[in-house]
């Protein structure tokens, strides 16, 4: 996937906006302590604000020293203003805060809930330290956990910012705090990983790293696969509601995965394939594989499901081979050493010393463009003036994978009608899915580099 530089890189000879980020901080601390606040005092004025736990909870040990770290995002929240060096960047970073805070807010006062247990006293430092928390902050806000939320969009700033061993001590700090809302006595379990689900979504919604097709051309095939997927969502939603009274952990899987196919479904009304964030390399970016990892186990075990009677790759040519989507171990058995993968929804599963690995995401159920089929046919040719051993990869190895198996198979033998390249394809393997529209996409393809290359004897 084509990306343009990061938000982070694009100004990193410009000077930083310091200016701009004092100003976005005040206007965003603001902000913080006057919707929390808010919150807070609405939900004060319930006369019965519930609470939910595990009865094991109670086990959960209460270790005063940790107030220490649980109160150091405050300053870790400050600094993060002024890492950026793009005013871009930093904007971006700053919209991330406040989308979190929104949401979480919004959650707080729709449904508030009340931290149950009774804090034991504490002395020293850490007693100064929660005396001063609880000056402002009411035994309320607890689901989705805004500490938690603001702790994942920061540890995804600082960590882009530290290397080598700084870095392996900004993610022991950074988890340090989020086990302290739980041993602070602070949020109750069911607190955390809704949070976390809240603060990757804004990490996702907002990345710094954009794709250069942010929005495609829906077709009728995209539009009805989105209002598929709409209604997926409705329904995981609509059964995570009714768990809610007897199964919390079920409902807020259930709420994971209607979030997640609501995404999938916003991507094919885009036709931006882009916004499953997978890189030229095959890498899925955290806030995408971590607010989409309902939808990507199931498209995962989807894909092993339906080749389970067939998993074996096929030969169409020597040291080529179309198959599903693969593993470390399925590659090595193989004996390959490059992958074209024309999957936009899978992340990367096989690497290794040698490994060459090249992306060209198309969505699923649908027809690589044009565009699409002469970027992997060109990478085909490359890699085979190289002489590596190629898999040509999909999901299932049946369509999207097969499509670009044919265009390279028809450039190769100078094919310049569609139906042939296919019947070619089909003769080596049996069980591609390829309909009228495939072939059509396949004419179009050869008849523009017929036109393109006028006299070419390929």
């Amino acid at each position: 996937m084509s990306t343009v530089p990061t938000l982070a890189e694009a100004g990193a000879q410009s000077q930083r906006p310091w200016g701009l980020a004092c100003v976005l901080l005040a206007l965003a601390g603001a902000f913080f302590f006057s919707s929390y606040g808010l919150a807070n005092w609405l939900a004060s004025q319930r006369a019965d604000v519930p609470s939910f736990y595990f009865e094991w909870e109670r086990g959960i040990p209460f270790l005063p020293w940790t107030i220490v770290p649980y109160w150091s995002i405050d300053l870790l929240y400050g600094i993060s203003f002024f890492l950026w060096r793009s005013r871009a960047a930093l904007i971006t970073h700053v919209k991330r805060l406040v989308l979190a805070q929104l949401v979480s807010v919004a959650c707080f006062i729709a449904f508030p809930l009340r931290f149950s247990f009774a804090r034991p006293d504490a002395d020293g430092l850490p007693g100064r330290l929660f005396t001063l928390l609880g000056g402002f902050d009411l035994p309320f806000n607890q689901a989705p956990s805004l500490h938690i939320s603001l702790l994942v969009i920061l540890w995804v700033a600082f960590a882009a910012h530290l290397r080598g061993g700084w870095r392996w001590m900004l993610h022991g700090w950074f988890a340090l705090i989020g086990i302290s809302v739980l041993t602070t006595w602070q949020h109750h379990l069911i607190d955390v990983p809704t949070g976390a689900l809240v603060g990757w979504l804004c990490v996702y919604l907002l990345p710094m790293r954009l794709p250069v097709a942010a929005a495609g051309v829906p077709d009728a095939r995209t539009r009805q696969l989105a209002r598929r997927y709409g209604v997926g969502a409705l329904v995981a939603l609509l059964c995570a509601v009714l768990a809610v009274g007897g199964a919390v952990t079920l409902a807020f899987l259930l709420l994971w995965a209607a979030l997640a196919l609501a995404c999938v479904a916003r991507i094919y009304a885009l036709a931006a394939p882009a916004w499953f964030q997978k890189d030229g390399d095959g890498a899925m970016a955290p806030g995408a594989r971590w607010v989409l990892a309902p939808y990507l186990l199931g498209a995962f075990l989807n894909s092993r499901w339906w080749t389970r009677r067939a998993p074996q790759a096929s030969a169409i040519a020597p040291d080529l081979w179309v198959g599903r989507f693969p593993t470390r171990a399925e590659l090595r058995a193989l004996g390959a050493d490059a992958v074209l993968d024309l999957s936009a929804e899978l992340p990367r599963a096989a690497s290794g010393p040698g490994l060459a690995y090249r992306c060209v995401p198309v969505l699923d159920l649908t027809v690589p463009t044009p565009q699409q089929l002469e970027q992997a046919v060109t990478q085909l040719d490359t890699w085979q003036r190289q002489g590596r051993r190629v898999l040509v990869s999909c999901a299932l190895g049946y369509s999207r994978s097969a499509l670009v198996a044919a265009a390279w198979l028809a450039r190769q033998q100078g094919l310049r009608d569609a139906g042939a390249a296919l019947a070619v394809l089909r003769r080596h393997r049996p069980a591609v899915v390829l309909g009228r529209e495939h072939a059509d996409a396949l004419q179009r393809w050869l008849d523009r580099a017929a036109t393109q290359e006028p006299g070419d004897g390929r």
